[in-house]
């Protein structure tokens, strides 16, 4: 495909961004040291590695900075998303630009001057944000000192990619260990009926005078019996529900707690910032029922950003996470409701049948249109279903609903 960016392959791009599932606040990527040879190649103070989704900056490793997010408009690294594959932008004095003068990063501590930024490109050609280099003088930057920024960008793409295979293969691990729960049922039947059939013929045996039969059926009786014990041992391995209940949740799961602090983490700092009230709670039961969080944070972070942006200062954001556990099956209930613009019913339809189109917010933030439309598609592959109210000035209310099995 052409990488140069365009706003027709701005949805492909973020579902190849939502693809890898990233949780951008676990600070185990492994790319740490990818920014800190950043900083020591270009000889700045400042290395970032940020990630852009359709609302926000995230940033998953930093070096003499301190920064988790920012909004996509307030940051330089969206420009050099847009650019082409290896295409290096770069911004001498920060502080002569009209794009970025006003920014708090160059107005305020740490009072940023020098930029440039390598777009982190995937193999299909997807740009899912920028490596880039910062300082509080400019520089000049040698042409092989580029081409290694280069290549520390190519490393972090595929770090990120082994990330997300690592993870697909812990969840088939998952998938083994249900079916070995499956297995050890669907064994105890028939050799139940063994252990039965030759109790009995042991019985009746003795009367017959059939001692060779019974030797053998003493032998079976005794394999039976151990294959049961190694039966229960595999369904007593994690498998029994009120112990499911307790365990500690795996890499690839969450916990209600678990994603309600993760929630809060990522998003009260933005609703803080547009003074927005933010609330988080969690159904009466089940907080500790791990369940897997595979594409969840996508989902609600898409959700979130899009109240956060078309809620006016004052207004109020509300998170409610439910878990109910029935016959071995979870069904996540997830509501985000907030007091913003809302939408015609028009909209609502458009959005539900992954029709994009965009607007601002409420205070002027721009907009890139695809959030809501990528959590349509996440939550359709997650084999959910997603309910929006809405009406123009009442608010709009998102409910989301996902079995696992």
């Amino acid at each position: 495909m052409d990488n140069k960016y365009t706003l027709e392959s701005e949805l492909e791009r973020l579902l190849a961004l939502s693809n890898l599932d990233l949780d951008y606040y676990d600070g185990k990527h492994g790319v740490k040291w990818l920014a800190e040879m950043a900083a020591n190649v270009a000889g700045t103070k400042v290395s970032l590695i940020n990630l852009i989704d359709s609302y926000t900056q995230w940033t998953i490793a930093n070096v003499g900075m301190e920064i988790s997010n920012m909004a996509r408009e307030d940051s330089v690294c969206q420009y050099t998303m847009e650019n082409e594959e290896g295409e290096i932008f770069e911004v001498n004095d920060l502080r002569e630009d009209d794009r970025f003068k006003e920014k708090f990063y160059v107005k305020e501590d740490p009072n940023l001057t020098y930029y440039l930024g390598v777009p982190l490109t995937t193999a299909e050609g997807y740009n899912l944000g920028a490596l880039c280099v910062m300082d509080v003088e400019e520089k000049n930057i040698v042409t092989e000192k580029r081409e290694l920024l280069k290549l520390i960008a190519r490393q972090i793409v595929d770090r990120l990619k082994i990330n997300s295979k690592l993870a697909e293969l812990k969840d088939q691990m998952g998938d083994i260990l249900q079916s070995q729960k499956k297995l050890a049922h669907d064994v105890r039947g028939p050799i139940g009926g063994i252990v039965g059939l030759a109790e009995i013929i042991k019985m009746q045996g003795m009367d017959n005078q059939i001692e060779e039969v019974l030797e053998y059926m003493d032998l079976i009786q005794n394999s039976g019996d151990s294959i049961l014990d190694l039966a229960d041992e595999i369904l007593n391995q994690n498998f029994d529900p009120k112990l499911q209940m307790i365990r500690d949740p795996k890499d690839h799961e969450f916990t209600l707690l678990l994603f309600k602090n993760k929630i809060q983490a990522m998003f009260e700092p933005q609703a803080m910032v547009k003074k927005v009230n933010f609330i988080v709670e969690v159904g009466s039961s089940n907080h500790f029922t791990p369940f897997p969080k595979s594409k969840l944070m996508q989902i609600v972070g898409n959700l979130i950003s899009n109240s956060i942006k078309f809620t006016p200062a004052y207004g109020t954001i509300s998170i409610f996470l439910h878990l109910e556990v029935n016959e071995g099956k979870e069904f996540l209930n997830i509501t985000v409701k907030d007091t913003g613009t809302g939408m015609p019913q028009q909209k609502i339809d458009q959005i539900l049948a992954e029709e994009a189109s965009s607007e601002k917010g409420t205070s002027g933030e721009k907009g890139f249109g695809f959030g809501l439309h990528v959590v349509t598609k996440l939550v359709n592959e997650l084999g959910g279903k997603m309910e929006i109210e809405s009406e123009p000035s009442q608010g709009t209310t998102f409910k989301i609903g996902i079995q696992f099995n």
